[in-house]
């Protein structure tokens, strides 16, 4: 029999909506299975506030390349820029810059940011840290003392101020880390982010994650 990875990422999103893994999300709220996002339109979901570029968004709200973001708090934005989707969290300033139409550079000056990229190549910089980055999906969070990575699967270059060097090949949260002001890169566990928001950010750029959600003893988002 042949696989269909449509098909598998199609009962995957009608069993999350079963079981209100989706249920911050309007279309969940609406009995809706999660889609890719029709052209011309970036934000997905959109709780509290989201400037960009200093402008109050709202759902209509198109985000480009060169755009800076910034959430207020208990705020959260799902959004889409090419073949990139983000869950950008609370008190959180992103900057974004670009290769031509595509974002290719990316600041977090501080708060969360979980993404999920095309095959194109980006970089995440925080006020501790420059993460290289291929194909893969990556959580951060930014302090200004602090930096936290999550390559959730594919290959990072974690690079930090001082010119230390660290490359991290994760199948599935393999090897979260903190970087410091100081230079240290050191092994950290993993927070803040679930595998069923990397499944409903990749499934908006029409991709899927490259392991398996649930099986026979599913009872819960997995976080390790």
């Amino acid at each position: 029999m042949t696989h269909d990875p449509d098909e598998a990422r199609r009962q995957f999103l009608i069993q999350a909506l079963a079981l209100g893994l989706f249920a911050a999300t309007p279309l969940a709220r609406a009995g809706q299975v999660p889609r890719q996002m029709p052209a011309g339109k970036s934000i997905y979901s959109l709780q509290g506030s989201l400037s960009v570029n200093g402008v109050t968004a709202n759902l209509d709200t198109v985000i480009h390349p060169n755009d800076t973001l910034l959430t207020g708090a208990n705020s959260q934005a799902i959004f889409v820029v090419g073949h990139d989707a983000f869950i950008l969290r609370a008190n959180s300033e992103l900057k974004l810059s670009s290769e031509g139409a595509l974002v290719g550079g990316l600041r977090l000056a501080t708060g969360a940011l979980l993404s999920v990229f095309g095959k194109s190549r980006h970089q995440i910089a925080t006020s501790t840290s420059t993460i290289g980055i291929r194909g893969t999906g990556v959580y951060v969070e930014a302090q200004p003392d602090l930096s936290y990575v999550c390559t959730c699967y594919g290959t990072t270059e974690i690079s930090a101020n001082n010119g230390v060097t660290e490359t991290v090949t994760s199948q599935h949260h393999d090897a979260p880390k903190y970087v410091t002001s100081t230079g240290e890169i050191r092994a950290a566990g993993f927070i803040n982010h679930t595998d069923e928001e990397l499944l409903l950010i990749e499934t908006l750029v029409g991709r899927t994650t490259p392991f398996a959600l649930f099986d026979d003893s599913y009872n819960g988002p997995k976080r390790y």
